[in-house]
């Protein structure tokens, strides 16, 4: 047991970011999905910086240099601000599963993001892996038009959804690369992580200030349901989910770590089933399996 660390880890974070996708659904039906977005990752910045102080010794990452500080702001941006302030609200459009499910095309545009900005090279087994992935994702929407509602009526699947969806995953994989340029391979990645989240507090803040969205947020706090669910996603996404990444990292490699923690949109279909009582369709399932296997060929 003790040799596969890693994958068992690995495996883990893989279910965290599933729980945290329905957490967030849940919470978002009830609050909207701002409160959601602005309240986890202040969550998620405290919890970050009380791992860091006790971990590193730093409460905030005075350390890091100018530069790194500039490539993670604007991964911050980017990632937690743009991209999951998209996702969530596909979350609402379209549900978390299929969410989740498309944004299994990060790993593949985050490829092709580094071989046109940073000269890496995609193989032709790394073309196979997207081209899988791509027919897993469009076999599960096609699964899900098929499907009806209560009444027997189609129920096609919101383009807004599918759309914003991708803009999650877009946003997601130039958050990555981002993150890479701005950690030079050798800063800490929960201070990396620190940094990202405190922009994404400092710029949701300014968002919801302008939006007036303040309401919305003091309402989130009525809701106790919701707050819970909130507080549960940021401690089992943000937090558990990043600092299991690492120790996975520690123990075994890249491809295996990321092809593993691409099990998500596996996972949350038991999970959807179970907590939301929803149908889920026969091409669900192998679009979701075969988007996996794309990933997986992908990092061979």
């Amino acid at each position: 047991m003790s040799q596969h660390i890693g994958e068992i880890a690995a495996i883990i974070t893989a279910l965290c970011w599933a729980l945290n996708g329905v957490a967030f659904e849940a919470a978002g039906r009830r609050v909207g999905a701002m409160a959601v977005n602005y309240l986890r990752i202040v969550f998620a910045l405290i919890l970050l910086s009380l791992t860091a102080w006790v971990t590193r010794g730093l409460f905030f990452p005075v350390d890091a240099s100018a530069s790194t500080w500039l490539w993670l702001v604007l991964s911050g941006f980017v990632g937690f601000v743009l991209g999951d302030m998209f996702l969530f609200e596909a979350f609402l459009l379209i549900g978390s599963r299929v969410s989740m499910l498309i944004m299994a095309m990060a790993p593949p545009l985050a490829a092709l993001i580094g071989y046109l900005v940073m000269d890496e090279t995609i193989t032709g087994l790394g073309l196979l892996g997207i081209f899988i992935i791509m027919a897993g994702i469009s076999l599960v929407i096609m699964g899900r038009n098929a499907d009806t509602n209560a009444e027997g009526l189609r129920s096609p699947l919101s383009p807004k959804g599918l759309f914003y969806a991708f803009l999650g995953a877009l946003g997601q994989a130039l958050g990555l690369i981002l993150s890479k340029i701005g950690m030079g391979g050798t800063y800490n990645a929960i201070a990396a992580t620190q940094i990202r989240a405190f922009t994404a507090v400092i710029s949701l803040t300014i968002i919801v200030t302008i939006q007036k969205k303040w309401p919305a947020i003091r309402y989130a706090f009525t809701e106790k349901r919701a707050l819970r669910n909130i507080a549960t996603g940021a401690v089992i996404g943000p937090f558990i989910g990043v600092t299991l990444s690492l120790v996975a990292l520690q123990y075994t490699s890249t491809g295996i770590v990321s092809s593993l923690n691409s099990l998500s949109p596996v996972f949350i279909i038991p999970i959807s089933m179970i907590v939301f009582k929803e149908k889920v369709m026969p091409k669900e399932v192998i679009g979701a399996i075969i988007s996996v296997a794309g990933v997986m060929v992908l990092f061979l």
